[in-house]
């Protein structure tokens, strides 16, 4: 049989065809490079730049994101698993890749070294642990490894009032290259500094401790996004910039700070537009019932793709440029909306579902902000059946 035409290829490629068709994720990069370009021009000169791009770059699409952030300048790239690092090795990327995670085994010590990545230790013991993996591959040189200290987050890292012995302990372990010391602010997003001040008080501590025993940490970074919007005095030699990145601030009284372009949209195509009359249920467990006669469209997207259901009858989409609402219950694959005001719409015709159309936005912080969540986890949200598309390569109309 030709393989063009096997069950296998043909499965695929309709599968291809229609995801493309329903609904995407587009990706601006020029928004990206932009964004790249305002977290540089906040930076002293000689200040690094760590682009996190775990969670598939918060759901942008980690290999292109990453490729376009390495080529606008970024210096490192932050993923949170072993896994995310290998794929954008095999992707080809070969910017240094720091691990943020914690490991612990020999199977992800063998990865990490035959991936080219570089842990984060946050004990001893683990420092113990991973050197006696490395011994065991008999390299050539010692894998470099990162040291977090826990200012205040209470998560990974060795207690900040041990840093210099920290630093001692596992310098003087074999097969082991210290890359930096590093710690995560807790607060940076909040008005009040309190708790960000303190951990810049403790990091600096920690930094006086170590450096008084003889120790000199190559480098040094704390800032994450707010931390880099809040105060240079997070800055060190390297700063680890995530959402703004994406075109999103972490905080409404940092938004002054900086000029962000929103990287992502979410899009989907009309399967129907059909009229319904006064009294109608819509949607499951008819939350919605129509007031009036009206045309709704049924849209092909749903809580399975991203869209929390907890949206429903809360959230609007944009169509030729208009609001729209959506009316009743969210469903895994298609919502529905009231289009009574958008005239002769058509099947395949393109909504946004976040994002801007014209002058009109909307914004990941909308939907967080109606459900009582935080942007990060709504731009994680979206799933991969969802293709990513770059802005310049919008799928057509079919």
């Amino acid at each position: 049989m030709d393989d063009r035409f096997s069950s296998e290829t043909v499965i695929k490629s309709i599968d291809l065809e229609w995801e493309q068709q329903r609904a995407w994720v587009e990706i601006d990069r020029a928004a990206l490079v932009h964004n790249v370009r305002q977290v540089r021009s906040l930076l002293k000169p000689d200040t690094q730049m760590m682009a996190v791009v775990k969670a598939d770059a918060y759901g942008h699409g980690a290999i292109d994101v990453a490729r376009t952030l390495v080529a606008a300048g970024v210096d490192w790239l932050a993923v949170a698993t072993v896994p995310e690092g290998i794929e954008l090795r095999a992707a080809g990327i070969v910017a240094p890749i720091l691990l943020l995670g914690a490991i612990h085994t020999d199977i992800q010590v063998r990865a990490i070294v035959q991936w080219n990545l570089q842990p984060t230790i946050c004990t001893i013991p683990q420092a113990i642990t991973i050197s006696k993996s490395v011994a065991a591959l008999n390299l050539d040189k010692p894998l470099n490894i990162h040291l977090k200290l826990d200012t205040g987050m209470s998560r990974l890292g060795a207690n900040w009032q041990q840093a210099e012995t920290f630093y001692r302990e596992v310098s003087s372990l074999p097969y082991l290259k210290i890359g930096s010391l590093y710690s995560h602010l807790a607060t940076a997003d909040a008005i009040d500094r309190t708790v960000m001040d303190m951990q810049l008080d403790r990091f600096a501590r920690s930094i006086a401790a170590i450096e008084n025993a003889g120790y000199a940490p190559p480098l040094l970074h704390l800032a994450n996004s707010a931390g880099i919007l809040t105060t240079d005095r997070s800055h060190y030699q390297l700063v680890r910039p995530g959402l703004i990145l994406y075109g999103l601030c972490p905080a409404p009284h940092l938004q002054s700070k900086i000029d962000l372009q929103p990287v992502l949209s979410v899009k989907a195509r009309v399967s129907q537009v059909k009229e319904i009359t006064a009294g109608t249920g819509v949607s499951y467990g008819y939350r919605f019932i129509a007031d009036r006669d009206m045309q709704i469209a049924v849209i092909e997207i749903g809580y399975a793709d991203g869209v929390p259901r907890r949206l429903s009858n809360r959230m609007q989409a944009i169509v030729r440029g208009q609001l729209v609402p959506q009316i009743g219950t969210i469903t895994m694959d298609r919502l529905m909306l009231d289009v009574s005001q958008i005239p002769d719409l058509q099947v395949d015709e393109i909504v946004t579902i976040l994002g801007r159309d014209g002058s009109v936005y909307i914004s990941a912080d909308d939907w967080a902000n109606e459900v009582e969540t935080i942007s990060w986890e709504i731009l994680c949200g979206f799933k991969p059946r969802l293709p990513r598309a770059n802005k310049d390569e919008e799928p057509k109309n079919a």
